[in-house]
C-alpha cells in the first residue's frame, strides 16, 4: 500500500493536533495570533508539497482512494481557501476569550474532510469525508457562544444537514443494493434505468444539492450564513461548495455516466431555478452575509450548469469558475469582516462611506462583486464564458440565455452595494483600522481577480488537465 498518497491529509491532521497541544501549553494572549500564523505556515508548506504529486495517478485501499490531477486541483484550491480564511480570521480570533486553538484546529479538520472527499473513489469514502467536513461545520457555525444567532444557525444547520445526510445515505444504499458495489467504476458497469436505481440516483442528487445550496434545497443557507462567524461563512461559501462540486462531478460522470438521459434534464431545471431564485431574492436583502448567501445560490446554479455539457470542456469551465468564485468571495468576506469589526454588524448600510474611510477595501469589494456578476475584465466574465460556451455546444441555449439574463439582473443588486460605499456618507467618522493580514488577503483577491480575467490561460490549462483526468 502506497501510504505516500495520503501524505497531505496526514500532514493536515498532525498540524491540527499540534495546534491543540500548543494551545494548551502557551499563554492565552500569545496563542491567539501565533497559532494562526503557525497554521498558515504549515498549510503553505503542505501546499508547496502537493505540487510534487503532479504527474502521478494512483490508488490506495483497493481503489477506494485515488490521487489524480482532478483531486490535486481541488486539494490545492481547499488549501489556498483555508490559508486566506485563516489570515482574515485573526481579527475575529482577537475578540475571542476562549477556544482559540480549537477554532484553528476545527478549520483544519474540516479541510481534511474536503481532501478525503475529492479523492474518494467509492460511495462509503465519499460519505465519510462529507460527514467529517459537515459535522465540524455544525460546530463551527455555532462556535460563537455569545451570539444567539450563531447558536440558532448551528441548530438549524445540524437538523437540516442531518436530514440531508440521511437522504444521501439512503440513496447510496439503493445504489449499492442494486449494483452490489460501492466503487464508482464498478457501479458504472451495472447501472440500468430501473426504478430502484433511479430512486437511488434521485436521492443522492438531492443530498448533494443540499450541500451545494442548490434551489430548492437552499433553505438553510441564508440563516446559517448570517448567524455563523464570518470566517466560517467564508469557508462554507468557498471550500465547502467546491468540495460538493468535486464529489458531484466524480460520482455522476464516473458512476452514472450511462444514465445521463435521466439526470441531465433534472440538472438543467435545478441550475436554472438556482440562478433565478438566488438572484431574485438577493435583491431584497439588507444584510451583507444574507445577500452573499443568496448570491452563492445563484453562483452554484452557474457552476452546476456546466455539468450539462457532460464532457471535459464543461468540467473545465466548472473548475475554472470554482477558483475564481473562491477568489472573489474571499475579497468580499475580508471586507465584510473589516466592516463588521468596525461597526459591530453586517448590514449593507454599514458599508456607507467605505470609499472615504478605506478606499482600498472599497475597490476590493467592488471588483469582487463585479466579478461575481460576470462583467469584463473580471475573472467572472471568463468563467461564465467557458461554461456557457460548453453547454451551448451541447444544445442548451435556453440555460445559457437564462444565465446571461440573470447575470445582468445581478448587476443591479451588486451595484446597489457599490452605490452605498461610494455615494452615502459614513455613519461614523471614527478611524477605520484593519490588520495587515486582512489587507494582504484583500490585495491577493484583487490581484487574482483582475489577473485571471485578463490572462486566464495558465489557470484554464490547469483546469483542463484536471478535467481530462476524469476520463
Amino acid at each position: 500500500m502506497n501510504i505516500a498518497l495520503l501524505t497531505s491529509e496526514i500532514a493536515v491532521v498532525i498540524l491540527a493536533l499540534l495546534i491543540i497541544v500548543f494551545d494548551l501549553l502557551m499563554p492565552r494572549e500569545e496563542a491567539r495570533r501565533s497559532l494562526g500564523y503557525f497554521a498558515v505556515c504549515g498549510l503553505l508548506g503542505i501546499l508547496v508539497y502537493t505540487f510534487n504529486q503532479y504527474g502521478s495517478s494512483a490508488t490506495v485501499y483497493h481503489g477506494f482512494f485515488v490521487l489524480d490531477k482532478f483531486a490535486l486541483f481541488f486539494k490545492q484550491l481547499f488549501l489556498v481557501a483555508t490559508i486566506l480564511t485563516l489570515l482574515f480570521s485573526f481579527d475575529y480570533i482577537e475578540g475571542l476569550t476562549h477556544n482559540t486553538g480549537e477554532f484553528y484546529a476545527l478549520l483544519l479538520l474540516s479541510l481534511v474532510g474536503m481532501m478525503v472527499m475529492v479523492s474518494a473513489n467509492d460511495l462509503l469514502t465519499v460519505f465519510v469525508g462529507l460527514e467529517l467536513m459537515t459535522i465540524i461545520f455544525y460546530i463551527l457555525v455555532g462556535f460563537d457562544l455569545r451570539s444567539v444567532k450563531s447558536s440558532e444557525a448551528g441548530t438549524k444547520y445540524l437538523i437540516l444537514g442531518s436530514a440531508a445526510s440521511a437522504v444521501l445515505l439512503y440513496g447510496m444504499s439503493w445504489v449499492y443494493g442494486f449494483t452490489g458495489s460501492i466503487v464508482l467504476s464498478q457501479i458504472a458497469t451495472h447501472v440500468t434505468a430501473s426504478p430502484a436505481m433511479l430512486l437511488g440516483l434521485g436521492l443522492m442528487l438531492a443530498g448533494f444539492c443540499f450541500k451545494l445550496s442548490i434551489a430548492p434545497f437552499h433553505m438553510w443557507a441564508p440563516d446559517v450564513y448570517e448567524g455563523a462567524p464570518i470566517p466560517v461563512t467564508a469557508m462554507l461559501a468557498m471550500a465547502s461548495k467546491a468540495a460538493g462540486v468535486a464529489v458531484l462531478l466524480r460520482v455522476f460522470l464516473v458512476a452514472f455516466a450511462n444514465l445521463q438521459g435521466y439526470w441531465l434534464p433534472v440538472i438543467s431545471v435545478l441550475a436554472g431555478l438556482s440562478m433565478v431564485v438566488g438572484i431574485t431574492v438577493a435583491i431584497w436583502q439588507t444584510n451583507t452575509k444574507r445577500m452573499l448567501a443568496y448570491s452563492s445560490v445563484a453562483q452554484a446554479g452557474y457552476i452546476l450548469s456546466g455539468l450539462l455539457a457532460a464532457d471535459a470542456a464543461g468540467v473545465k469551465g466548472m473548475l475554472f469558475y470554482a477558483v475564481l468564485y473562491m477568489v472573489a468571495n474571499v475579497g468580499a468576506f475580508a471586507v465584510t469582516t473589516a466592516v463588521s469589526n468596525q461597526c459591530g454588524s453586517d448590514k449593507i448600510d454599514d458599508l456607507s462611506g467605505l470609499s472615504q474611510k478605506s478606499p482600498f477595501l472599497a475597490v476590493v469589494m467592488t471588483v469582487s462583486l463585479l466579478s461575481m456578476a460576470g462583467l469584463p475584465p473580471m475573472a467572472g466574465f471568463v468563467g461564465k464564458l467557458y461554461i456557457f460556451t460548453a453547454i451551448t455546444d451541447k444544445g442548451y441555449f435556453g440555460i445559457a440565455m437564462l444565465g446571461l439574463v440573470m447575470s445582468m439582473v445581478s448587476v443591479y443588486y451588486y451595484m446597489g452595494v457599490v452605490k452605498v460605499m461610494y455615494s452615502k456618507e459614513a455613519k461614523n467618522q471614527q478611524e477605520f483600522t484593519t490588520s495587515t493580514a486582512l489587507r494582504i488577503v484583500a490585495l491577493i483577491s484583487l490581484i487574482a481577480t483582475l489577473c485571471i480575467g485578463i490572462y486566464p490561460g495558465p489557470l484554464a490549462a490547469l483546469a483542463n488537465a484536471a478535467a481530462q483526468s476524469l476520463w
